[in-house]
């Protein structure tokens, strides 16, 4: 079978300078070149995206807050027109909370799990028959703080992310440090406590983003202020975590200010990538496949300002880098015997690049 010649993909970004909103951009799949196709616009901070299990849908948070005038924000969602993958909107619904910073959709796609990272808080919108989001069924109001006055002083719910099992989400709190555990009800729409209902990190780690590995044994937490990734055990069945390492995502040598950002595991299961603001680097890890620990594997600029999200394309060859603050997205290619990083020299501008969704 002929490989196809290009990806499509779409890129949340900001739009508090020149962003017009969604962009909509295409992979070459043998070089890992990124080029924009068109934007849609009539949105706000579209910073995170989600695609519908079919992927007929595409659900962006915009991500406004209290600063911007909005006590709440907002899921729009859009239709995908098949080949072309341009976007039609189909509607918008309020999260109850401000800063919404992530969304997942459940493998039914039926339901949109949101956080809330300025409100501290988690809803779950149910998608009715044409793809559009209804009135909240569920909103959880986080409540709690840790150990830094700055970052801590109240709950700020960073992801929400449902399992392989489609029936439990966690959700990373950096304000509390504890990953909130959830037993989602499809029936009813609504998030029930998980017996454990959370696990907590270490004091000052700041939970941000949460990975599955591919074996179903273990998951991964990516620490924000502490710059760590904890590895935990997982117990599918019943959903608990048992924490049994932790690792920094920084060299020794490096003391200046920097934050993770984002995490994922490469489809081989092999290796785990994190992003660090601040470093600008990716941090590299070999997982060991009998017990998932991490073993650093060094670190690889991206070429750019404050990296927020990083992706890996569907076939496991290209690593995509979106620095926000230098409005570019560049292209790696990934040895995937070893783990490491390889500029192409391809990198394509796109402004205050947040998220990557690939439609594959």
């Amino acid at each position: 079978m002929t490989q196809a010649q290009h990806t499509l993909l779409y890129v949340g970004t900001y739009t508090r300078t020149t962003s017009e909103g969604i962009y909509l951009c295409r992979m070459d799949n043998f070089t890992g070149a990124v080029e924009q196709v068109s934007v849609t616009g009539g949105i706000e901070n579209p910073s995170f995206l989600a695609l519908s299990p079919d992927r007929t849908r595409l659900y962006a948070a915009s991500e406004v807050t209290e600063a911007e005038g909005h006590t709440a924000g907002f899921v729009f969602a859009y239709s995908i027109s098949p080949g072309s993958g341009e976007l039609t909107f189909l509607n918008q619904q309020s999260t109850g909370g401000p800063g919404p910073c992530h969304l997942s959709v459940d493998a039914t796609g039926t339901h949109v799990v949101v956080a809330n990272y300025h409100g501290g808080s988690v809803c779950v919108l149910p998608i009715q028959e044409d793809g559009s989001p209804a009135e909240r069924s569920e909103f959880i109001q986080h409540v709690g703080s840790s150990v830094n006055p700055q970052r801590q002083q109240e709950a700020h719910a960073h992801s929400a992310n449902i399992d392989p099992t489609n029936r439990r989400v966690y959700t990373p709190d950096l304000g509390m440090d504890k990953v909130m555990i959830y037993r989602l009800d499809l029936d009813s729409g609504k998030l029930v406590a998980n017996d454990p209902p959370f696990v907590q990190v270490a004091p000052g780690a700041g939970p941000r983003h949460f990975s599955f590995h591919p074996d179903g044994k273990r998951t991964y937490v990516l620490n924000e202020i502490g710059n760590t990734v904890t590895a935990f055990n997982w117990d599918s069945e019943g959903g608990g975590l048992e924490e049994f390492q932790t690792v920094t995502t920084l060299p020794d040598d490096f003391s200046e200010t920097s934050h993770t950002a984002d995490m994922h595991i490469h489809p081989n299961g092999r290796f785990l990538y994190g992003s660090n603001r601040g470093h600008d680097s990716i941090a590299i890890f070999e997982i060991d496949p009998d017990t998932g620990s991490l073993t650093p594997r060094g670190w690889e600029s991206t070429q750019g300002r404050t990296p927020r999200n990083i992706a890996i394309d569907p076939s496991g060859q290209f690593m995509l880098a979106e620095n926000q603050d230098s409005d570019s997205i560049v292209t790696f290619r990934i040895d995937d015997e070893t783990g490491a990083l390889t500029a192409t020299g391809d990198a394509a501008e796109v402004p205050m690049p947040v998220c990557i969704k690939f439609l594959a």
